[in-house]
């Protein structure tokens, strides 16, 4: 398979950048938000004016003009329509020229690439504030959740050797049922049944598993077995769980430190609290470190049901 954007990057890329950067200036001073249609024609006017019209090849100019217009006309750049493609489960970008994708269960490089470093970190820095959260030099990761429900890690070249990461895992509008996971042959319908009576007992489940192995996948779909008269507290390092047959039901995620070290708050500390909620039910997400010890001493001191 021939890679044309990327080729086309790799040759073209810095002038590209500068031509991006006087559509988006021209953008930001347009009194009224322009539409596709005069983004497309300003792409084209500045592209034709620039010195880049008379250094590319005639073949090569669709494909430049294309690329500088899906990212001007979109915010997210060129990962709006991978994030739009409902058969991608996950995006992943390695630095600047490396996009690879999960779809229909396949992994995929893609023939994309960013323009440079500051494009993608600018990317990453624009995820972080939807969010309200902060990434720079001094706090150079972000793992957030965004409106969507999907969940993005972002990591700035300070930390990363190949240049700044980004990964984006999307989730199903709808969570998967048990009895899809017997359908598909996950698990089979006695197992089922034996987790269905063991959940709505209130029994203390552990689930353990390799990442993208469908821990959270599965603990939906375990929710699905609890009385809804019950009251049940749900604690994430990144909120992905959707739990939505309960009405009594407090949901907490973690928070990271403000750029002045301010405000963290931890799993641990969430853990702690929420045994003053009179739950009947607790939910954490993902114990890694030290919160394993107060989760056990919460199902010691009689909080059964605990996942």
């Amino acid at each position: 398979m021939e890679l044309i954007r990327k080729k086309t990057i790799a040759k073209y890329g810095t002038a590209m950048s500068d031509i991006l950067r006087e559509i988006r200036r021209w953008i930001t001073e347009c009194e009224d938000p322009p539409d596709i249609s005069e983004i497309m024609q300003k792409t084209e006017d500045v592209f034709f004016c620039s010195d880049l019209a008379i250094e590319a090849e005639i073949d090569e100019i669709s494909h430049i003009v294309r690329q500088i217009f899906e990212r001007a006309s979109c915010k997210y750049g060129i990962l709006e329509k991978y994030l739009n493609d409902p058969s991608i489960n996950e995006i992943m970008v390695n630095g600047p020229g490396m996009i690879f994708v999960e779809q229909d269960h396949e992994l995929l490089m893609l023939d994309d690439a960013y323009l440079s470093e500051e494009e993608l970190e600018e990317t990453i820095r624009m995820f972080a504030s939807d969010v309200h959260r902060e990434i720079n030099e001094a706090n150079p990761i972000v793992d957030a959740r965004l409106p969507s429900g999907y969940r993005v890690n972002g990591v700035l070249k300070t930390v990363a050797l190949n240049g700044p990461i980004l990964t984006i895992r999307k989730f199903r509008e709808k969570p998967i049922e048990m009895d899809e996971l017997v359908e598909g042959g996950t698990i089979t319908e006695e197992c089922a049944d034996v987790l269905k009576k063991l959940v709505f007992c209130g029994y203390n489940i552990f689930i353990s598993g390799g990442t993208s192995s469908g821990k959270t996948t599965f603990l939906n779909a375990l929710t699905a077995s609890i009385d809804p008269s019950e009251r049940v507290i749900i604690i994430e390092d990144s909120a992905e769980l959707m739990i939505t047959h309960l009405e009594n039901k407090v949901h907490m995620e973690c928070r990271s430190a403000n750029s002045i070290g301010k405000g963290e708050v931890t799993m641990e500390q969430l853990i702690r609290t929420s045994l003053r909620m009179r739950p009947d039910r607790i939910i954490v997400g993902e114990v890694r470190g030290r919160e394993v010890v107060d989760m056990v001493q919460a199902m010691n001191t009689g909080h059964d049901g605990d996942v």
